[in-house]
């Protein structure tokens, strides 16, 4: 088997068990990654427009705002009005600030168990490739 295929062979074997184990740890806080991934941006980005958030997880626009009126019947998220009133700013609530913090020690936890004995310059160069290959997935070309 080549080197590329073995690669791309380990990278599903890993992503569904990740995405499965991880809706575990956060269904402990009533949630689902989709929700997850949007809190965090959140949490780092202070607001975001449905448009953000849907490049953000690359997804559609419909997806995010059924995503967004979940958490907003959950009270974690509200919208505010923004410059442009043709379309609103979300940001976590104070709830949703205290949501964050406690899922984040969850989710900590879970991602140091998987990382065990992965040393801290392996993650490094991992990430580095993560990102590589994401900007040659995202760069329009020679592969379509």
């Amino acid at each position: 088997m080549t080197t590329y295929r073995e690669f791309f062979r380990q990278f599903s074997l890993l992503y569904r068990p990740f995405e499965h184990h991880l809706n575990l740890q956060l269904a402990k806080h009533g949630l689902y990654r989709a929700q997850w991934t949007i809190i965090y941006y959140l949490s780092n980005q202070s607001s975001a427009t449905l448009v953000e958030l849907s490049n953000y997880q690359n997804v559609e626009k419909p997806t995010v705002t059924r995503t967004i009126n979940r958490l907003e019947e959950l009270r974690i998220v509200e919208q505010m009005p923004s410059k442009d009133k043709r379309e609103k700013r979300i940001q976590l609530t104070l709830l949703g600030k205290q949501v964050y913090e406690e899922v984040r020690l969850t989710v900590d936890k879970y991602e140091q168990h998987i990382l065990k004995g992965i040393s801290e310059s392996d993650q490094l160069n991992s990430i580095r490739l993560m990102e590589e290959i994401r900007k040659n997935i995202l760069t329009k070309g020679e592969h379509e």
